[in-house]
């Protein structure tokens, strides 16, 4: 798989270029008909593969197997491996917990290792 750099410049542009006013009007329907018909495009996720991609995206960041994020961030493993298989939904705690670890996982450390 080719790596493409993306830089500030081209995100400006695009940011730029972009008819907001008809990206705003599309339907869900719109949305799920583009993604459909574009095969580089990835797939839309429901919630709960949402939240099992964010779990793993978190975790492979950070560069940890599931045992050593389990117990730096004192999750049972085997919830989350529920969660990253997408057997298990996190509850509203649960998923803000991961928001912040993803955002600030260092803090967390700190203030677990407290």
């Amino acid at each position: 798989m080719a790596t493409v750099k993306v830089t500030p410049a081209m995100v400006a542009k695009a940011m730029r270029e972009t008819d907001w006013q008809a990206q705003d009007a599309k339907t869900d329907a719109d949305i799920a008909a583009e993604v459909a018909s574009n095969p580089d495009a990835a797939p839309i996720l429901d919630e709960p593969a949402t939240v099992s991609a964010l779990a793993k995206l978190i975790r492979h960041r950070l560069g940890l197997s599931q045992i050593e994020f389990a117990a730096r961030f004192r999750v049972p493993v085997g919830t989350l491996r529920d969660w990253e298989q997408g057997r298990k939904k996190p509850d509203a705690p649960a998923l803000a917990y991961l928001r912040v670890i993803a955002r600030e996982p260092e803090a967390v450390m700190r203030a677990l290792a407290a």
